[in-house]
């Protein structure tokens, strides 16, 4: 007489049952598994659009500091007043002849420097926009902008660089607002 053995046992009902709770069990772990994806996809969005918006930060800065160095390089034309300019419009035009071998007079050469950083600016930003300005309260107004940037032409050698632009990339920004960087130095 033959001896059964558990393998040769009869499948019971309980058995046949934790069959499909084993694939219950797969079918909730994928679901956990992709939310889990989701939020890391996510998080790579978050870091993304954040580091778009440093790099812009970081341009900003740059361009700052080659105004500032510009500057430095055109002592004359600092104290003439020439970089001293709040209005948009003062960065509108060049001086060819600063790019000649016959060169140009420092008041030339700082209108053409504020026309090829303004062109630069520009370029680097999304709606990118500078100035530059005596201002012993750089950061006052609370939301200077181009139009009024809020340059009180107050002392004689606290020159501040101000540079706005459009960084669409943030939630907070989605009516567009100008994000604002300035640098105040002495030349």
């Amino acid at each position: 007489m033959p001896v059964n053995t558990p393998h040769d046992a009869p499948r019971t009902g309980a058995r046949k049952r934790a069959g499909g709770f084993t694939m219950l069990e797969v079918l909730i772990t994928l679901v956990v598994i992709s939310f889990g994806l989701l939020g890391l996809a996510g998080l790579q969005l978050f870091a993304l659009k954040n580091n778009q918006s440093a790099s812009l930060r970081v341009a900003a800065t740059v361009l700052a500091v080659d105004m500032v160095d510009r500057m430095k390089a055109n002592f004359q034309g600092v104290i003439n007043g020439e970089y001293n300019k709040p209005g948009t419009a003062d960065y509108a035009a060049g001086v060819a002849s600063c790019n000649a071998t016959a060169g140009c007079t420092p008041n030339e050469l700082a209108q053409n420097d504020r026309f090829e950083w303004a062109q630069r600016v520009a370029a680097a930003l999304p709606g990118g926009t500078g100035i530059v300005c005596l201002d012993s309260t750089a950061a006052a107004p609370a939301n200077p902008t181009p139009a009024a940037p809020g340059c009180d032409n107050v002392g004689a050698t606290v020159y501040v660089v101000k540079i706005w632009w459009l960084d669409d990339r943030t939630q907070g920004n989605v009516a567009g607002n100008l994000k604002y960087v300035f640098t105040s130095f002495n030349p």
